[in-house]
C-alpha cells in the first residue's frame, strides 16, 4: 500500500506561523499529517506567507496536483480580505476552480472558515463584513464539493488568548494543536484519519507581554505601515458608511448588501463547467 499523499495549500496559517520549531516553522497542517495513518504519511506544505486565492490558484495548484495526493488542504482567504482589490466575486471564481481542480483528480478536499482578523487586531468593522462572506462563500463552496470542513471561525479557541501568538494574527502553538485536533477528528468521522490525534499539550512556553512588544517594534511596524498605506484609507471610508448607516438606523441595508454579493458570487457561472455542460444540465 503506498503512503498517503497530503498537501496543503494557502496562506501564513497553514505555513505554520506561529508554531516555530528549530529553525524552521511547523504548523497545524504538519501536526494532522502525523495522524493520518498508522504508516508514515507523505507530507508537502506549499503554503507561503501572504499569499492570496489567486496565488494559491496560479502558482500552488498545478505544483500540488502534480504530487498525486490524496488528501489537499485549501485553507486561504483572509489575506484578499485585507487588500485594497478585494473582490468576493474573483475570490469566489478562484475557490471554485482550486476546490474543483483537487477534487477533480480525486483528492478528498479539506478546508476551512477563519475569525475575522480585524476584531483580532482592534480594526475597524467592515473587515467584518469581508471576512463573513468570503466565510460564506468558503461553506458554500465545501458543500459543493464534498469537503471536509471545519468551522474555524467560532468557538472558544478565537477569544482565548493562549492560543495565539504575539501578533494576534495568528495561531501560537497551542491554537495550531486545536486546529490539527479539530481537522484530524472531522477526518476520523469519515474514516480519513487512522492515525493517533495529535496532542493538544504545548510542547513550548506561550508567549508573554515582551515577545508582543517585540513583534510589535520589529516586524508588526512593518505590517501595518504596508496595511495602512494599501487598506486604511478604503477601510476608513468603510467604517464613515458604517457609522452613517448606524447613525440613521439603516445598518440593515448593509447586512442585505453582503447578503447579495455572496448570493451573486456563488450564482455566476462556475470556470470549471463548460458551457455545453450547463446546456444539457438546463
Amino acid at each position: 500500500m503506498r503512503p498517503v499523499r497530503f498537501v496543503a495549500l494557502g496562506d501564513s496559517l497553514t505555513e505554520g506561523v506561529g508554531d516555530p520549531v528549530g529553525r524552521g516553522r511547523r504548523g497545524w497542517a504538519a501536526l494532522l499529517a502525523a495522524g493520518l495513518a498508522e504508516q508514515p504519511v507523505h507530507f508537502t506544505n506549499l503554503a507561503r506567507s501572504g499569499a492570496q486565492t489567486g496565488d494559491v490558484a496560479e502558482r500552488q495548484l498545478p505544483a500540488g496536483l502534480a504530487l498525486r495526493p490524496d488528501l489537499v488542504s485549501v485553507v486561504v482567504g483572509v489575506n484578499d480580505t485585507l487588500r485594497r482589490t478585494f473582490d468576493l466575486g474573483a475570490v469566489a471564481a478562484r475557490l471554485d476552480t482550486v476546490y474543483a481542480a483537487c477534487t477533480g483528480h480525486g483528492a478528498l478536499l479539506l478546508t476551512a472558515c477563519l475569525p475575522d482578523p480585524g476584531e483580532m487586531l482592534g480594526l475597524p468593522g467592515p473587515l467584518a463584513r469581508r471576512q463573513r462572506a468570503v466565510n460564506d462563500v468558503v461553506h458554500a463552496l465545501s458543500d459543493r464539493y464534498g469537503a471536509v470542513h471545519l468551522h474555524a471561525c467560532e468557538g472558544e479557541w478565537t477569544t482565548d488568548r493562549s492560543m495565539w501568538s504575539a501578533d494576534r494574527l495568528h495561531p501560537g502553538e497551542r491554537g495550531h494543536r486545536q486546529l490539527a485536533l479539530r481537522f484530524h477528528a472531522l477526518l476520523a468521522e469519515r474514516g480519513a484519519a487512522t492515525g493517533p490525534a495529535p496532542s493538544p499539550d504545548s510542547e513550548f512556553d506561550a508567549p508573554g507581554r515582551a515577545a508582543s512588544l517585540w513583534w510589535l517594534a520589529t516586524a508588526g511596524t512593518g505590517w501595518v505601515a504596508r496595511r495602512c498605506t494599501d487598506l486604511l484609507p478604503q477601510l476608513l471610508a468603510l467604517a464613515a458608511s458604517e457609522l452613517r448607516h448606524h447613525a440613521r438606523g439603516t445598518s440593515a441595508r448593509l447586512d442585505l448588501h453582503a447578503t447579495a454579493a455572496v448570493a451573486a458570487a456563488l450564482a455566476a457561472p462556475s470556470p470549471n463547467v463548460h458551457p455545453e455542460a450547463e446546456a444539457e444540465a438546463a
